[in-house]
């Protein structure tokens, strides 16, 4: 018993001192590794996390060994010795085993591939890409799908699959600016750029490469730059612009140039080969030593093992009593488990029944606007026909359904835009009190109507010019204030906004609308600002309205980072108030333009084509056309308006997006290949899903989105014929 004891005592601190000197060591080395690559020493780099390794080998440590070699291969990969890399990270994910779908497992098989990607072995490196991604479908890392789909399109672009590729790399593309996601678009623009380069699409080619120069000067990626460069010359070289082609070699010589000085001060040869001698050299000392251990660790064997079984004794007396406690643990866990499958379970399909209704009302709406931009089109040329009058009060009815409609269809995109985080806030200066007055302007025929006063009080020390996106702001105005002329008879409305603080650059403002109408019922406070409520059916049917505008105003303020309040007593009125937060510009630059009415003379006799298949939008843009005394020619399809595009000059082409055959895009990139000044400009009914920057990428000039009003309709084409002609007296 006093032998058992002090073994016991003696195993205890032998413990205690090998965890603390482990921990030691190991913060220490890592440290220093750190702090040499930060130095750009990587030679001293890779000798402290060798030391590390080493230290974790005598030690016994393996996840930590694990940890050190990961490390050890990524110094490798910095340095571009690529075979060493792999084989370090191959041997880290031996001895992580026990860390599987962990960060680190799911870097190493990332790293793995992207070791392949340099060494061109595509098919090895698409293995290791499809386990990372399976790694990383717990973690749901940030970011992390964009960077194994940029390898993968990388992958398809390798094996010739080209149209696969783009749509990975659009999709990147389209995502949101953020130092995070730069280097991944930058490097998808290029991609897609090699893609238009190879494919003869100099021109688009050349496009993506400058976007991606401009995204690449937003980081410090060297090689991607050089590629870029080097991508550029190529182009301009096939485009016979000699000069540009070598300006860009130049640039891309002298950045490989400086690139190659750095790497040789990251680590030499001769410093390589020195610390790979030196690692053989260890590797041998350290069997020697581990042989050594052996022999030591025979001797005491024998004892080891009559004080294992004792031991062994005692752990078995310890497991008989735990045993029935660990059965109620296991009955218990099971139960959970069950439990929270069913969570799962539940919540999986609340999710899939809120996709599958975004996406129906999203296609529905999507549907509506072609027929729709008939019906506002009929009815405009109608009224412009001087009807008679029992046939202008049935036609201004139908404008007014035409309208009605139009909003109901916009107001469901824009919730289903904000639900599914596609909504971008703009920060741009404007000044509030004009905002405010334009609006109140526009709202005096139905204050007039209902013979309301309408006021408006804005606080005089607010100051002029605000930034933020005065768009979203004058939606949420231009709902909130019409709800309450809407609701209110012989009564008063006001908007008033004060200044609650200004400090360092930022205004806090307070907003509200009150008006003097019917009120809300004390139970309808919350449910008035879920879609489609309005407080009840007899509302619906007396004030009309579509119940979407609050839950639209409610979203938009707390996406401009503010909270809706309401107060409201039934037949004395309601409150509407929120604050929010702007920045001050200092500089008082006013970057918005006042819309100007279009000048109708610059459309006279010009020369348009229409290119659109349904005949009866044909008829209708025709006639407002002509009606502008602008010649018009139809084309129904994208291979003929090519061919006449090609035979043909025109002053300006409206080109339908969905057509048979070739769409509406992919004549537009060809059309540019022959003709790059011609004014192109789409016309489309975007969807939840579609993107105005796509269409404008091929080649397009503009975008009037279906059902248009027929002022934005004249004045977009006035625009860009205006833009058209400026250019040409440039040239």
């Amino acid at each position: 018993m006093k032998y058992l004891l002090v073994f016991i005592i003696f195993f205890n601190s032998l413990l205690y001192s090998q965890k603390k000197e482990n921990m030691d060591s190991i913060a220490y080395y890592t440290t220093l590794a750190d702090s040499n690559i930060k130095e750009n020493d990587y030679k001293n780099a890779l000798l402290s996390t060798q030391k590390a390794i080493n230290y974790c080998i005598e030690n016994n440590q393996i996840e930590s060994q694990g940890i050190q070699t990961y490390k050890l291969g990524k110094i490798y990969f910095a340095v571009k010795k690529y075979d060493d890399a792999k084989e370090a990270f191959s041997e880290s994910i031996d001895l992580l085993e026990n860390l599987k779908n962990s960060a680190t497992y799911t870097d190493l098989y990332y790293y793995l591939g992207l070791t392949h990607i340099r060494k061109k072995q595509y098919e090895t490196a698409e293995i290791y890409f499809d386990k990372a991604q399976d790694s990383n479908s717990e973690l749901q890392t940030a970011g992390f799908n964009e960077l194994i789909n940029l390898q993968k399109g990388i992958i398809h672009k390798s094996k010739g699959h080209y149209d696969l590729a783009s749509q990975i790399f659009n999709s990147i593309i389209a995502l949101a600016d953020s130092p995070d996601t730069v280097d991944t678009k930058a490097e998808a623009l290029y991609q897609i750029g090699l893609i238009e380069e190879t494919n003869k699409r100099n021109n688009l080619a050349l496009n993506y490469f400058n976007k991606a120069l401009a995204l690449n000067a937003k980081n410090e990626n060297l090689e991607q730059k050089a590629n870029i460069l080097f991508a550029l010359s190529s182009v301009y070289e096939k485009m016979l612009d000699k000069n540009s082609a070598y300006s860009y070699l130049k640039q891309h010589l002298n950045l490989k140039e400086r690139i190659s000085i750095l790497n040789n001060e990251k680590l030499g040869i001769d410093d390589y080969e020195s610390f790979k001698e030196s690692q053989r050299l260890k590797k041998l000392e350290q069997l020697n030593k581990q042989n050594i251990e052996k022999a030591k660790t025979n001797k005491f064997s024998k004892l080891i093992n009559i004080l294992a079984i004792a031991l062994i004794s005692i752990l078995s007396l310890l497991s008989l009593s735990l045993y029935k406690n660990n059965i109620i643990r296991k009955k218990s866990n099971l139960l959970l488990w069950d439990k929270n499958n069913e969570l799962i379970i539940a919540k999986e399909k609340a999710e899939k029944a809120s996709k599958a209704r975004s996406e129906f009302l999203s296609t529905v709406s999507h549907e509506l606007r072609t027929p729709l931009n008939a019906i506002n089109g009929i009815t405009h040329l109608l009224l412009e026909e001087n009807p008679k009058k029992s046939q202008l009060q049935y036609l201004s009815s139908l404008k007014f359904s035409g309208n009605y409609l139009t909003t109901f269809i916009n107001e469901i995109l824009e919730i289903n835009k904000i639900e599914s985080n596609k909504t971008e806030l703009e920060n741009i200066n404007f000044n509030l009190k004009e905002l405010l007055e334009d609006i109140q302007n526009s709202l005096k025929a139905i204050a007039l109507k209902n013979n309301d006063a309408f006021t408006l009080e804005i606080d005089p020390n607010i100051p002029e010019y605000l930034l933020g996106d005065p768009t979203k702001l004058s939606q949420i105005f231009m709902n909130l204030i019409n709800n309450a002329l809407k609701f209110t008879k012989d009564g008063h409305v006001s908007t008033s906004v004060k200044l609650l603080s200004l400090k360092e650059g930022k205004a806090t403002l307070s907003f509200a609308i009150t008006d003097t109408g019917i009120g809300i019922p004390e139970d309808k406070l919350v449910t008035v600002f879920e879609s489609f409520s309005q407080g009840s059916v007899e509302i619906n049917r007396k004030y009309g309205g579509t119940g979407l505008g609050l839950t639209i105003v409610k979203k938009l303020i707390e996406l401009l980072g503010g909270k809706i309040k309401l107060e409201s007593i039934v037949d004395k009125g309601s409150k509407f108030s929120f604050d929010l937060k702007f920045e001050v510009d200092e500089l008082h630059l006013v970057t918005k333009e006042k819309t100007k009415p279009y000048d109708e003379a610059i459309l006279i006799d010009k020369k348009i084509l229409v290119v659109e298949d349904n005949k009866i939008n044909q008829m209708i843009t025709k006639k407002m056309l002509e009606n502008k005394g602008i010649l018009c020619e139809i084309i129904d399809n994208g291979e003929d308006a090519i061919a006449v595009a090609k035979s043909n000059t025109y002053d300006l082409i409206l080109m339908d997006v969905h057509l048979p055959g070739i769409n509406g895009t992919i004549a537009t990139e060809q059309i540019r290949e022959f003709d790059p000044t011609t004014p192109i400009v789409a016309i489309t009914a975007i969807s939840l899903d579609e993107n105005r920057e796509m269409l404008l990428s091929y080649g397009m000039n503009d975008v009037i989105t279906k059902p248009f009003p027929p002022l934005e309709f004249y004045t977009v084409i006035a625009r860009n014929i205006k833009k058209a002609n400026t250019l040409k007296s440039t040239l």
